[in-house]
């Protein structure tokens, strides 16, 4: 699986608005879990925010994976 991360200008993350014309897909991203204990308070819409760094899993749908390998 791809690993991905968000971008830093020096301890800044880099933001950009984008239109949403230039959106294809959407992505099913996995946490890097790591091996602390994730807190019972933790909700899902938190996710970006708690973890640095995430899996792609290109398996999540067939059009997913025909999107990232351009199969027909």
């Amino acid at each position: 699986m791809w690993v991905v991360r968000p971008e830093y200008l020096g301890n800044r993350p880099n933001m950009a608005v984008i239109h949403l014309d230039s959106i294809s897909r959407g992505a099913h991203l996995i946490p890097v879990y790591g091996t602390a204990t994730l807190p019972e308070e933790l909700q899902f819409h938190d996710s970006l925010d708690a973890f640095c760094t995430f899996y792609v899993n290109r398996w999540a749908d067939h059009h997913m994976h025909s999107f990232m390998y351009g199969d027909n």
